[in-house]
């Protein structure tokens, strides 16, 4: 077995100090620094998407994975700035302001960085005029917005009408997410889709950078 199925494999297994040993020592070999996190971070975290899709593993289990995950982006990151490697897009995410729940925001996160995109994750309780503008001073693609109480989920909507004043509406897609929400309601506020989980919203995302 190589290098970078090992670190696939015990990225997969939730061991995150054999992700960071390895990982290292693919670096110290010299292996281009694209590689390992496509063929090995990546490779790792798209499986564990796919089990978790199928219910073959659960929550915890994910998390764990993403730990691992974590270990290894900490020593690529610095060698992917310096030497200039793109990442397949940018996207900002946030739970809407009146809203402090977040599980569903973070596994969205876990799942989009574990696909390679670059991710702002502004927290939860996030004003509408935050989204937008870190929107536009990063130059995102898209914008994600999660809510659990029906009492915020008006809010979106007024993300999607300060994009349209900001002139962002269209060329930045927005996907919402959460609980209470739905295709239809996503539809009725201008939203380009309904993501129910981090798997569709990786899947969305993709399909809006144009990566398959």
């Amino acid at each position: 077995m190589n290098l970078l199925q090992q670190i696939s494999e015990q990225l997969q297994k939730g061991d995150s100090d054999q992700v960071a040993r390895l990982t290292h020592e693919a670096i110290a070999g010299r292996i281009d620094t694209k590689t390992i996190l496509d063929n090995g971070l990546i490779a790792g975290m798209t499986i564990i998407g796919a089990k978790f899709k199928a219910h073959d593993i659960f929550l915890p289990d994910v998390l764990l994975a993403a730990k691992a995950m974590y270990a290894g982006l900490d020593l690529v990151k610095p060698l992917m700035i310096k030497e200039g490697i793109p990442t397949i897009g940018k996207v900002v995410i946030g739970t809407v302001q009146g809203d402090l729940h977040d599980i569903g925001k973070n596994l969205v996160g876990i799942m989009l960085k574990g696909a390679g995109f670059e991710v702002i994750d502004l927290g939860k309780d996030v004003p509408p005029e935050k989204f937008i503008e870190t929107a536009v001073n990063e130059h995102a693609d898209v914008i994600g917005l999660s809510a659990l109480l029906t009492t915020t989920m008006p809010v979106m909507r007024k993300v999607i009408d300060l994009a349209k004043a900001r002139g962002i509406y269209g060329r930045t897609r927005i996907i919402v997410g959460g609980a209470p929400l739905s295709a239809e309601y996503a539809r009725q506020i201008g939203a380009d889709t309904y993501c129910f989980d981090g798997i569709k919203a990786v899947e969305c995302v993709k399909g809006f950078v144009g990566v398959n």
